[in-house]
Protein backbone atom coordinates (compact mmCIF):
# COMPACT_ATOMS: atom_id res chain seq x y z
CA UNK A 1 0.00 0.00 0.00
CA UNK A 2 2.85 2.19 0.77
CA UNK A 3 4.36 1.38 -3.07
CA UNK A 4 4.32 4.78 -5.13
CA UNK A 5 3.98 2.52 -8.22
CA UNK A 6 0.40 3.05 -10.08
CA UNK A 7 -1.34 -0.38 -9.43
CA UNK A 8 -2.78 -0.47 -13.52
CA UNK A 9 0.18 -1.36 -16.08
CA UNK A 10 0.12 0.45 -19.47
CA UNK A 11 -0.61 -1.51 -22.17
CA UNK A 12 1.22 -3.21 -24.73
CA UNK A 13 0.76 -1.91 -27.73
CA UNK A 14 -1.50 -4.83 -29.41
CA UNK A 15 -3.46 -4.50 -26.45
CA UNK A 16 -3.90 -0.98 -26.37
CA UNK A 17 -5.22 -1.51 -30.63
CA UNK A 18 -7.61 -4.15 -29.03
CA UNK A 19 -8.74 -1.82 -26.48
CA UNK A 20 -8.52 0.87 -29.19
CA UNK A 21 -10.96 -0.94 -31.33
CA UNK A 22 -13.33 -2.10 -29.07
CA UNK A 23 -13.79 0.84 -27.33
CA UNK A 24 -14.36 2.95 -30.71
CA UNK A 25 -16.76 0.34 -32.33
CA UNK A 26 -18.76 0.28 -29.33
CA UNK A 27 -18.88 3.83 -28.44
CA UNK A 28 -19.69 3.77 -32.41
CA UNK A 29 -22.59 2.21 -31.99
CA UNK A 30 -24.17 3.40 -28.09
CA UNK A 31 -23.90 7.38 -29.42
CA UNK A 32 -25.75 6.35 -32.94
CA UNK A 33 -28.29 3.85 -30.88
CA UNK A 34 -29.16 7.18 -28.36
CA UNK A 35 -28.77 9.25 -31.38
CA UNK A 36 -31.48 7.58 -33.30
CA UNK A 37 -33.29 7.50 -30.04
CA UNK A 38 -32.76 11.28 -29.42
CA UNK A 39 -33.76 12.35 -32.80
CA UNK A 40 -36.85 10.10 -33.34
CA UNK A 41 -38.31 11.44 -30.46
CA UNK A 42 -37.60 15.20 -31.23
CA UNK A 43 -38.71 14.64 -34.65
CA UNK A 44 -42.06 13.63 -32.69
CA UNK A 45 -41.93 16.73 -30.78
CA UNK A 46 -41.52 18.90 -33.45
CA UNK A 47 -44.48 17.57 -35.52
CA UNK A 48 -46.38 17.43 -32.78
CA UNK A 49 -46.00 21.23 -31.74
CA UNK A 50 -46.51 21.98 -35.37
CA UNK A 51 -50.23 19.87 -35.64
CA UNK A 52 -51.36 20.50 -32.49
CA UNK A 53 -52.63 23.39 -30.53
CA UNK A 54 -50.01 26.30 -30.24
CA UNK A 55 -49.38 27.36 -27.43
CA UNK A 56 -47.25 30.85 -26.00
CA UNK A 57 -44.53 28.90 -24.61
CA UNK A 58 -41.47 29.82 -26.18
CA UNK A 59 -38.99 28.04 -23.47
CA UNK A 60 -40.09 24.38 -24.92
CA UNK A 61 -39.41 25.86 -28.26
CA UNK A 62 -35.38 27.03 -27.32
CA UNK A 63 -35.21 23.53 -25.67
CA UNK A 64 -35.78 22.16 -28.85
CA UNK A 65 -33.71 24.15 -30.63
CA UNK A 66 -31.04 23.37 -28.22
CA UNK A 67 -31.85 19.75 -28.61
CA UNK A 68 -30.84 20.18 -32.81
CA UNK A 69 -27.89 21.64 -31.75
CA UNK A 70 -26.88 18.86 -29.98
CA UNK A 71 -27.98 16.42 -32.07
CA UNK A 72 -25.80 17.76 -35.01
CA UNK A 73 -23.11 17.76 -32.66
CA UNK A 74 -23.39 14.38 -31.90
CA UNK A 75 -23.91 13.58 -35.59
CA UNK A 76 -20.42 15.01 -35.88
CA UNK A 77 -19.24 12.75 -32.69
CA UNK A 78 -20.00 9.65 -34.39
CA UNK A 79 -18.27 11.03 -37.19
CA UNK A 80 -15.51 11.18 -34.84
CA UNK A 81 -15.81 8.03 -33.74
CA UNK A 82 -16.07 6.16 -36.44
CA UNK A 83 -12.73 7.92 -37.39
CA UNK A 84 -11.49 6.22 -34.45
CA UNK A 85 -12.36 3.05 -36.32
CA UNK A 86 -10.13 3.71 -39.09
CA UNK A 87 -7.54 5.00 -36.57
CA UNK A 88 -7.98 1.47 -35.02
CA UNK A 89 -7.37 -0.52 -37.94
CA UNK A 90 -4.01 1.50 -39.44
CA UNK A 91 -3.10 0.46 -35.90
CA UNK A 92 -3.77 -2.89 -36.29
CA UNK A 93 -2.29 -2.95 -40.27
CA UNK A 94 1.52 -5.20 -40.19
CA UNK A 95 2.84 -2.26 -42.40
CA UNK A 96 5.04 -0.22 -39.97
CA UNK A 97 4.82 2.66 -42.03
CA UNK A 98 0.67 3.62 -42.18
CA UNK A 99 1.05 3.68 -38.41
CA UNK A 100 -0.51 6.95 -36.95
CA UNK A 101 1.81 8.96 -34.84
CA UNK A 102 1.24 9.43 -31.26
CA UNK A 103 0.57 12.99 -31.87
CA UNK A 104 -1.90 12.30 -34.41
CA UNK A 105 -3.59 9.90 -31.91
CA UNK A 106 -3.57 12.37 -29.41
CA UNK A 107 -5.01 15.02 -30.88
CA UNK A 108 -7.83 13.01 -32.65
CA UNK A 109 -8.65 11.93 -29.29
CA UNK A 110 -8.53 15.28 -27.68
CA UNK A 111 -11.36 16.71 -30.78
CA UNK A 112 -13.60 13.99 -29.82
CA UNK A 113 -13.09 14.79 -25.97
CA UNK A 114 -13.35 18.55 -27.07
CA UNK A 115 -16.54 17.74 -29.18
CA UNK A 116 -18.57 15.15 -26.25
CA UNK A 117 -18.00 17.96 -23.49
CA UNK A 118 -19.78 21.03 -25.28
CA UNK A 119 -22.26 18.43 -26.40
CA UNK A 120 -22.50 17.35 -23.36
CA UNK A 121 -23.33 21.23 -21.95
CA UNK A 122 -25.71 21.87 -24.47
CA UNK A 123 -27.92 18.97 -23.77
CA UNK A 124 -27.65 19.91 -19.92
CA UNK A 125 -28.68 23.34 -20.45
CA UNK A 126 -31.25 22.22 -22.68
CA UNK A 127 -32.49 19.35 -20.43
CA UNK A 128 -32.45 22.09 -17.54
CA UNK A 129 -34.17 24.88 -19.55
CA UNK A 130 -37.26 22.13 -20.52
CA UNK A 131 -37.20 20.81 -17.23
CA UNK A 132 -37.88 24.63 -15.70
CA UNK A 133 -40.49 24.84 -18.54
CA UNK A 134 -42.28 21.79 -17.48
CA UNK A 135 -41.92 22.85 -13.11
CA UNK A 136 -43.07 26.42 -13.70
CA UNK A 137 -46.08 24.97 -15.97
CA UNK A 138 -46.72 22.50 -12.96
CA UNK A 139 -46.64 25.31 -10.25
CA UNK A 140 -48.56 27.31 -12.01
CA UNK A 141 -51.57 25.19 -12.13
CA UNK A 142 -53.84 25.37 -9.16
CA UNK A 143 -53.98 22.31 -7.24
CA UNK A 144 -57.13 22.30 -6.25
CA UNK A 145 -59.19 23.43 -9.02
CA UNK A 146 -59.17 22.26 -12.56
CA UNK A 147 -58.74 25.27 -14.32
CA UNK A 148 -57.52 25.28 -18.04
CA UNK A 149 -55.41 27.17 -19.46
CA UNK A 150 -53.99 25.84 -22.71
CA UNK A 151 -50.34 27.86 -21.69
CA UNK A 152 -50.00 26.31 -18.66
CA UNK A 153 -50.64 22.55 -19.41
CA UNK A 154 -47.76 19.83 -19.62
CA UNK A 155 -48.33 17.76 -22.97
CA UNK A 156 -46.52 14.74 -23.78
CA UNK A 157 -44.27 16.72 -26.35
CA UNK A 158 -42.44 18.80 -23.55
CA UNK A 159 -41.34 15.46 -22.18
CA UNK A 160 -40.47 13.72 -25.31
CA UNK A 161 -38.22 17.31 -25.44
CA UNK A 162 -36.94 16.58 -22.14
CA UNK A 163 -36.47 13.19 -23.34
CA UNK A 164 -34.75 13.63 -26.28
CA UNK A 165 -32.60 15.97 -24.56
CA UNK A 166 -31.37 13.51 -21.46
CA UNK A 167 -30.72 11.04 -23.84
CA UNK A 168 -28.13 13.12 -25.84
CA UNK A 169 -26.49 13.88 -22.21
CA UNK A 170 -26.41 10.04 -21.89
CA UNK A 171 -24.41 10.16 -25.58
CA UNK A 172 -22.21 12.39 -25.48
CA UNK A 173 -20.95 11.70 -21.26
CA UNK A 174 -20.48 8.16 -23.29
CA UNK A 175 -18.38 9.49 -25.89
CA UNK A 176 -16.60 12.24 -23.31
CA UNK A 177 -15.65 9.08 -21.42
CA UNK A 178 -14.14 6.80 -24.12
CA UNK A 179 -12.50 9.85 -25.63
CA UNK A 180 -11.42 10.22 -22.19
CA UNK A 181 -10.18 6.72 -21.43
CA UNK A 182 -8.03 6.06 -24.96
CA UNK A 183 -6.55 9.29 -24.33
CA UNK A 184 -5.16 7.91 -20.55
CA UNK A 185 -4.30 4.71 -22.22
CA UNK A 186 -2.17 6.69 -24.93
CA UNK A 187 -0.92 8.94 -23.03
CA UNK A 188 1.06 6.63 -20.59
Amino acid sequence: MNQPESLSQPLTQSEFVATFRLFSRFSFWIQLFLGAVSGIVLIFAMLGRNMGEQTNNAGIGFGVVLAIVGLLLLGFRIFWDFRYRLLGRLLHAENSQVYPSKEHITHTLRIGLVSSLVGVLIAFVASEETVAVVLAKTLSQPQALAAYTPENVIRSLDIFVTMANVNLIGAHFFGAVTSLGLLNWVEE
